[in-house]
C-alpha cells in the first residue's frame, strides 16, 4: 500500500528550527528529520547510540547498515543524521547548476545529508555520507538531488562521498547488527577482567574450534544456561575486548584468531575505581 506523503510547509519549518532540529552537538543533537515525518523507502528504525547516549531516527534499513558500520569503527567520535543544509546555498548552488531546487507544493525543502561524521583521524577530521540504493541511482532526478548535495559540500571545504547497499560486505553488516546490542550493556570493570582472561585461556587451549562450539562446550563443562557463554563472549567482543576480523562469519570464526586487548587498560581502570 502506497504511503501518503506529509506536507511539510514553511510553518513547518519555522517550527523545526525553533526546536532546534540540525542543531547541537553529540546527546544534544536534534536531527533534522525523524521516522515520524517521512515515508521511507524501507523500514525506519529509532537506534540508541553508544558514542552519542542518544536515540538516533535512520529513514531506512541502509542508513542503519551504515550507521552500525560508523559506531563500529573507532577513529568516528560523533555522528550526526538527517543533517539539513543551507537552504540559501543550496537554493543558489541549483540556481547555478540549472537544476530545479527540491520542493513539495511551491515549497523550497530543506535538503539533508544522511550522515554528518566527526573523526579523530587527522587526515579527515570530518566526511559526509549519503547512503542511496544502487537501484536508485539510474533515475534521473536522485542524481541531480546528490549532485547539488555534493557542490553544497565542496563548498564548505567537507569531503562527500555517496555510500551504496553494493559497498557494504554482507558479513559485516550481519557481524555488527549480532554485536550492537550487546555493546548497550553497562561495564563492570572486575567482572570484565575475570571474562577475558577465563576465556583467553580456552581460546589458547581450543585454537581450532568455533566460537559456538566452544561456548556450548562451555556451558555444559560448567554447567550454564543453555547460550550464557556466548553472550559473555558477544558482550566481550562488542567491546572490544578481544579483537577480530570483522569480514569473517561468526559462525565460522575460529577462537584461536581471537586476540585479547586493552586488558592493561580495563586493569588499571578498575585499580583507579578501586583506591
Amino acid at each position: 500500500m502506497a504511503t501518503k506523503r506529509k506536507i511539510i510547509s514553511e510553518a513547518t519549518f519555522f517550527k523545526w528550527i525553533k526546536e532546534g532540529r540540525g542543531s547541537g552537538q553529540n546527546q544534544d543533537y536534534r536531527p533534522w528529520l525523524t521516522v515520524r515525518d517521512l515515508p521511507s523507502l524501507g523500514r525506519v528504525h529509532r537506534v540508541f547510540g553508544h558514542k552519542s547516549r542518544r536515540t538516533h531516527h535512520l529513514l531506512s534499513d541502509l542508513e542503519l547498515s551504515v550507521f552500525l558500520l560508523l559506531e563500529w569503527l573507532p577513529d568516528v567520535t560523533q555522528i550526526r543524521e538527517q543533517f539539513p543544509l543551507d537552504r540559501t546555498l543550496t537554493r543558489k548552488i541549483a540556481a547555478d547548476a540549472g537544476i530545479t531546487h527540491p520542493a513539495q507544493n511551491g515549497v523550497d525543502q530543506f535538503m539533508s545529508s544522511d550522515f554528518l561524521v566527526d573523526s579523530s583521524n587527522e587526515e579527515a577530521p570530518k566526511f559526509v555520507l549519503q547512503a542511496k540504493y544502487a537501484n536508485k541511482l539510474g533515475d534521473e532526478r536522485t542524481v541531480e538531488k546528490l549532485e547539488l548535495e555534493r557542490r553544497y559540500w565542496l563548498e564548505k571545504g567537507v569531503p562527500w562521498y555517496l555510500i551504496t547497499d553494493q559497498q557494504i560486505p554482507k558479513e559485516v553488516s550481519k557481524n555488527v547488527k549480532w554485536l550492537y546490542p550487546a555493546g548497550r550493556d553497562e561495564d563492570d570493570d572486575e567482572l570484565a577482567v575475570e571474562q577475558i582472561e577465563f576465556y583467553k585461556y580456552h581460546f589458547t587451549e581450543n585454537p581450532n574450534q568455533t566460537i559456538i562450539s566452544l561456548c556450548k562446550k562451555l556451558d555444559i563443562s560448567y554447567g550454564l544456561n543453555a547460550g550464557e557463554s556466548l553472550y559473555e563472549v558477544r558482550r566481550l567482543l562488542a567491546k572490544r575486548y578481544f579483537e577480530f576480523d570483522i569480514f569473517m562469519p561468526i559462525t565460522k570464526l575460529k577462537v584461536g584468531a581471537l586476540r585479547a586487548s586493552n586488558l592493561g587498560f580495563v586493569r588499571e581502570a578498575y585499580r583507579v575505581s578501586n583506591q
